[in-house]
């Protein structure tokens, strides 16, 4: 069944890419762009003081969210600046003691560019690879761990596949032989629930931009105890507690602080509505198209994500097709290469099933009538691609 287009703007089906920012964030941020205009780092007078208290809050509300304490936040500019620091300050500080460094093959290219870099200072790193429903095996994880292990990195939620890793088990381990845990949790924050304390994770990368807040601000969460220590990335003038130098970029700040207590508030109902939409858009994909494959677990999966793979229909043709949809091809972070996604192919999928790939992220502002919509319009126009290459083969084998 064929479906008219949609006038106007195309479904916003990228929320792991990122999302838009919650109007209620939007009316937190705005007083600190104009009327409480201070920098939060001076001291000696009202304007600095008002900004600065409104950045502890800020703290306080993003340190509740992962059941931290707030002295245990750290601003950052986002996951990526936090990932390095995490990985980076570690490495630094303690390479006269330990050196080795484990992560995972599927990890963010930020989190595996770093520790390419740690590796040509001298660092020694183990990628563990994962299965075909993209979890690492514990076994394997185990048996990586030495005397000179330092850190164990593995990243929470899987930003393509949305696939949730055992992080309490991989924190069991840790604990036990006294390595530091880091893990990316940005994918993570809003969608489940986290707990760094149960989860004996010691250092944690989040961002607001991926939990409907602002672009440009996250935070790394660094525990008290164990203390750890981390030599900064950059110098500067001491903010942060020396860890991160730069003035805080209050506004963002605050919006980040209102992410932060919304997500924690609504993630439980809005968890449930994004997986009955997820799992009612692939019910009327595999009940009208056949050669479907699901990219992942999903036993183990955030609520709000799908990603699939057509046979027979590469996914830059069916993107080509449907302007009046906005999906991604895989990582939006690793779009200016041309080669198929490293994570599909590290679960076992060949080149031309990875280049078939959709990511379909769904968030809080989307509507049952838009998942409808989407459904429809994919199946009409992967029945067309489908149809095309049958056509293009019979004349090339005529």
């Amino acid at each position: 069944m064929a479906i008219e287009k949609r006038r106007g703007r195309p479904v916003y089906l990228d929320n792991h890419a990122t999302t838009a920012v919650d109007q209620r964030v939007v009316e937190a941020m705005l007083p600190y762009f104009s009327d409480k205009f201070g920098n939060p780092h001076s001291g000696s007078h009202f304007y600095g003081w008002e900004v600065a208290e409104a950045v502890e809050v800020a703290r306080a509300q993003v340190a509740e969210t992962i059941s931290a304490q707030p002295e245990e936040i750290y601003f950052m500019s986002g996951a990526t600046e936090a990932n390095n620091l995490a990985i980076k300050g570690v490495a630094h500080f303690y390479r006269e003691r330990k050196n080795h460094i484990i992560t995972c093959v599927s990890e963010h290219m930020c989190v595996l560019d770093t520790c390419f870099q740690m590796e040509k200072e001298g660092n020694r790193v183990t990628y563990l690879n994962v299965d075909q429903d993209g979890m690492i095996d514990l076994d394997e994880l185990n048996d990586a761990v030495c005397d000179d292990t330092v850190l164990i990195s593995i990243m929470t939620v899987q930003n393509e596949i949305g696939v949730i890793q055992p992080m309490a088990e991989i924190g069991a381990i840790a604990r036990e032989k006294n390595i530091f845990l880091h893990s990316d949790a940005a994918q993570a924050l809003g969608k489940i629930p986290l707990d760094v304390k149960e989860l004996n994770i010691n250092l944690m990368s989040i961002t607001g931009h991926k939990v409907y807040g602002p672009m440009g601000l996250g935070a790394l969460y660094v525990s008290n105890k164990p203390r750890i220590r981390l030599e900064p990335i950059f110098s500067g003038g001491g903010q942060e507690k020396t860890l991160r130098s730069g003035t805080l970029p209050a506004p963002l700040c605050i919006g980040f602080g209102k992410t932060c207590e919304l997500a924690l508030a609504e993630m439980p109902a809005e968890a449930e509505r994004l997986q009955k939409m997820r799992d009612g858009l692939l019910a009327s994909l595999t009940g009208r198209l056949d050669g479907i494959l699901v990219n992942g677990s999903m036993e183990h999966r955030v609520p709000g994500n799908l990603n699939i793979s057509f046979e027979g229909a590469d996914a830059e043709s069916v993107m080509a097709a449907l302007p009046d949809l906005a999906m991604s091809s895989g990582s939006a972070c690793t779009s200016a290469s041309e080669e198929s996604s490293y994570v599909l192919q590290a679960i076992g999928l060949t080149s031309d099933m990875a280049e078939n790939s959709l990511r379909i992220g769904l968030g809080r502002f989307n509507t049952q009538d838009e998942i409808d919509y989407a459904a429809e319009r994919l199946i009409d126009e992967i029945t067309k691609v489908r149809s095309g290459r049958k056509k293009i083969a019979n004349a090339a084998a005529e």
